[in-house]
Formats: structure tokens, C-alpha cells, sequence
């Protein structure tokens, strides 16, 4: 059995949608096996597709093939992560890199905090 790769994609929760899906195999950001493939491009258990989600590349294999769609806590019955921990890194130093982030919620800086936020990167530049 086979199935094509977007809706693969799609039924594994890897994309929102099956069109976001296609579009991500179009524009070259997944790849079956090392290589480029269409979005009618048939995956079968074995394969290993990478994703291109900048600033890493995510890797996963296929343990089993599934058309519909199914609920996030059944994902890893049909695949398994198998990104290089050297990729995870990469996404932990851009977490890091992004030192001046606001709690969620915390809404925009008062007048106050955005003097103390500009004079805080002054002293730094010096």
C-alpha cells in the first residue's frame, strides 16, 4: 500500500492543512529520502522524510501508513522523530537568541519599559 506524501502530511499532523501540505512539497521544503519530490509523490513505510521549518530541518520515519487523519496522541504509532540532536540545538540557540521576548499575555511595553529596554541595549553596544 501507498499513499501520496501531502496527504501523508497531513493525516500525521505535520501540516494544518493538506493544501499547506502540498505547498511545502512544491516549494522544495520536504524530502523523501534525500530527495525532492511532488506532492503526488507516493511514501511507503521505511522512508524518511525531512522538513525543511527554518532554523532546523526535521526528520522523521515512517513506521506505518495512514490516509485519515488522526488525533495528535496517535501520531507516533505511524511515525518516529529521528531529527539529529545537533538540529534540536540549533532550535534551543535560536530560543536563546531571542533574549528581549515579552511574557504571553504581558501586552505591549509602557512608555517606562521601552526607555528601560533601549538603554538596556545602549550599555550593551558599547
Amino acid at each position: 500500500m501507498a499513499i501520496r506524501i501531502d496527504k501523508f502530511l497531513w493525516s500525521v499532523r505535520l501540516f494544518k492543512t493538506r493544501s499547506d501540505a502540498a505547498d511545502a512539497v512544491k516549494n522544495n521544503k520536504v524530502l523523501v529520502d534525500g530527495v525532492t519530490v511532488k506532492p503526488s509523490r507516493d511514501v511507503a513505510v521505511g522512508n524518511v522524510i525531512s522538513i525543511k521549518k527554518p532554523p532546523i530541518v526535521y526528520s522523521y520515519k515512517i513506521k506505518e501508513l495512514i490516509g485519515n487523519r488522526q488525533g495528535a496522541k496517535l501520531v507516533p504509532l505511524y511515525i518516529d522523530n529521528v531529527t539529529p540532536a545537533d538540529e534540536l540545538k540549533k532550535l534551543e540557540l535560536a530560543a536563546l537568541e531571542s533574549f528581549a521576548v515579552r511574557d504571553r499575555g504581558a501586552g505591549r511595553p509602557t512608555k517606562r519599559d521601552r526607555r528601560d529596554i533601549e538603554s538596556f541595549l545602549d550599555e550593551n553596544d558599547l
